[in-house]
């Protein structure tokens, strides 16, 4: 049965219910079950059309793709790298809730708590799709757990995403442009992985890409898994520099660059997460962040089908 059957024979079926709650006596069980049944069935129905427009705002070449997802902290040490720690963990909570498969590449802890770095790979439907509306700076606000004064800080730290490429999508990388180092994994993963330089970093000169992974035993695994996570990152880098050339004569699109400001985290002195570019917002802030985030990237894929996204700095400037 195709998705939109699925939800006219559901829709058929909350009329049947309907008219059988009708029937019966005011004030009867009967009545009352039937009103039961009926609530139920108008809320599955409600998401299930929620889930074909959803679904049909995925409309992009690579929506379909499996997802690259990198985190780096921005300035302010401890605290930065304590806030990136936060944001792997949302991210990996929202792949729990929505059934993707989330598989750690290459993760760096920070020199004190947090991470400096964390990469992992997120597979199921459309997961390129739904978490390239993440692309960008996330802003925290609260009272640092590691100042001694409790003041309030601000901190920063940015998300890339990319698509892993299908396999008719080839992107050519030179042995010369490759600087390949290999080192010892961190972290646990038994003897073998702790003592022998498995793990793989590899730097794209020309561009000055780099990227890792420590997650297999294997170094020819970690360099074949290193070099699919290089191959879209520099696709993903040569599709933004076609868009931005058409910006030039077409105008402002909105920011699709590496290093804007898409959301905010306030936890002190109120709570509230807010979207920049929709405007989309919520004060249940521990629920955005155990991975609730799926209004917020419903919100984004509807704006940037209409064409109303916002410029994360100029959203940021009317916020205030």
């Amino acid at each position: 049965m195709k998705p939109f059957d699925s939800l006219v024979a559901q829709l058929d079926d909350c009329a049947v219910m309907e008219e059988m709650a009708a029937a019966e006596e005011e004030d009867s069980p009967g009545r009352a079950a039937a009103d039961a049944e009926f609530a139920s069935l108008v809320e599955a129905a409600e998401k299930t059309a929620a889930a074909l427009r959803m679904q049909s705002l995925l409309n992009g070449p690579m929506d379909a793709c499996n997802a690259f997802l990198t985190l780096h902290p921005g300035a302010g040490g401890t605290e930065a790298c304590d806030w990136t720690d936060m944001l792997y963990r949302m991210y990996s909570r929202f792949c729990e809730k929505n059934g993707f498969t989330c598989e750690v590449m290459d993760l760096q802890p920070g020199d004190e708590a947090g991470l400096k770095s964390a990469t992992f790979r997120v597979a199921g439907p459309y997961a390129y799709g739904k978490l390239k509306a993440e692309r960008g700076v996330h802003r925290l606000v609260r009272i640092s757990p590691f100042d001694a004064n409790k003041r309030r800080h601000t901190s920063f730290a940015a998300l890339d995403v990319v698509a892993e490429l299908k396999d008719d999508i080839d992107v050519e990388v030179k042995d010369e442009d490759l600087r390949v180092d290999t080192y010892r994994s961190g972290g646990a993963g038994g003897q073998h992985i702790n003592k022998t330089d498995s793990a793989v970093r590899l730097t794209h000169l020309p561009t000055g890409i780099i990227v890792a992974c420590q997650s297999e035993r294997s170094q020819h695994q970690n360099r074949a898994r290193a070099m699919a996570m290089l191959k879209a990152k520099l696709y993903e880098r040569e599709q933004d520099m076609k868009r931005k050339s058409l910006e030039r004569f077409y105008g402002p699109k909105g920011d699709i660059a590496w290093g804007s400001q898409i959301r905010s985290y306030v936890l002190q002195p109120y709570t509230m997460a807010k979207d920049l570019r929709t405007g989309e917002q919520t004060s249940n802030v521990a629920a955005v962040l155990d991975g609730a985030l799926t209004p917020f990237i419903d919100a984004y894929l509807q704006a940037a089908a209409k064409g109303t996204l916002k410029r994360g700095a100029a959203a940021e400037e009317e916020d205030e």
